[in-house]
């Protein structure tokens, strides 16, 4: 039988160790991808670590994945998919249809979403099985490095953006600049938002400025950040990536009146924030999941019309143990990204 490689804990915040499988067929409405890449996101420490209820082990993580469609299951072609599509799966990775947010059509909501990596083997492999409603296809434009991050850092960011009250030329800050700040930053501009990046340290103004942003703001400056935004009068729109609670309240009192605060980074410790500070000027603070197959398709193919692209490292499987220890640390700047030949 032919075999595959994967890149599996065995037990919750284990060593990663890299072995071979039995290469697998693809069930009804489902597909084997020959992966090409995949992304490492912090989110996938919650499975590795069994801090997610019922984490199967050994775990095969990874919900960031770009490749090819080598084999469908019964059923697959009637949704449009062939053999050699260049295709995703995120963090979306389907939905159970059936539950009160499916059936109301909110997917990405979904009370029994099929994360990769944890409902299923992820992309930490050279191949997996995936359902089709979980596929977006990827544009010429994107190489297969640079779509598997666009599968869950940037469609949340994304969906963020265009989902929030902001409207084009509204003003808008981007609190963090890394794997999800990055890109916050270039779909902002791409969006014809005002945009300003909130970070720590005056080093990273020239950074901002890289992604494209008109002003920047230092966390860590005599000046307090609510203080700052209102300085620049004021910001519609917080899109909160920064995954540290203290930094995220300190920008509501940047907020204009009817301001949103958008989260999306994720911390344990609650946020800071009084009623008051809310009521008075009718500020919403909200959480915002990724988004759907569909999402991520126009996520990839706004990215590939305006050249927004993330910042990525390539590691090869093999060093799948160093390069998460990496990402842990922080010592990875932007996104890690396994690629296979």
């Amino acid at each position: 039988m032919p075999t595959y490689r994967v890149a599996q804990v065995t037990s919750p915040s284990g060593r990663f160790e890299v072995v071979e499988r039995e290469v697998p067929r693809p069930g009804p409405r489902h597909v084997r991808l020959a992966v090409e890449a995949c992304g490492i996101c912090h989110s996938d420490d919650f499975f590795v670590t069994g801090t997610m209820p019922n984490t199967p082990f050994p775990l095969v993580p990874g919900h960031e994945v770009a490749g090819r469609i080598e084999e469908l299951g019964e059923g697959a072609d009637y949704f449009g998919w062939n053999a050699g599509d260049r295709v995703t799966v995120g963090w979306f990775g389907g939905s159970c249809r059936h539950c009160a947010a499916c059936r109301r059509g909110d997917f990405i909501v979904c009370e029994n979403l099929k994360i990769p990596g944890y409902a299923y083997d992820g992309g930490f492999a050279e191949s997996m099985i995936a359902p089709v409603d979980a596929l977006a296809r990827i544009p010429d434009a994107l190489s297969a490095a640079d779509a598997g991050p666009m599968a869950c850092a940037g469609v949340t960011t994304f969906n963020g953006l265009r989902r929030s009250s902001a409207q084009p030329g509204d003003r808008v800050a981007v609190v963090g600049l890394g794997g999800l700040g990055h890109l916050a930053v270039q779909f902002a501009v791409g969006m014809g938002f005002e945009t300003v990046a909130v970070a720590r340290g005056a080093e990273k103004a020239e950074l901002a400025k890289r992604f494209g942003a008109h002003h920047y703001v230092d966390s860590t400056g005599a000046t307090p950040v609510g203080e700052a935004l209102q300085a620049l009068g004021g910001v519609k729109v917080v899109l909160a990536t920064a995954g540290n609670s203290a930094a995220i309240a300190a920008t509501v009192d940047g907020l204009t009146s009817r301001g949103e605060l958008v989260v999306i980074g994720v911390s344990p410790e609650p946020l800071g924030i009084t009623p008051l500070q809310l009521i008075l000027s009718g500020k919403v603070v909200r959480g915002h999941p990724s988004g759907t197959a569909k999402d991520v398709q126009d996520t990839m193919e706004f990215a590939a019309l305006q050249g927004i692209r993330p910042t990525v490292e390539t590691v090869p499987l093999s060093e799948a143990d160093s390069a998460y220890q990496r990402m842990l640390s922080g010592a990875a700047r932007f996104r890690m990204v396994f690629t296979f030949d």
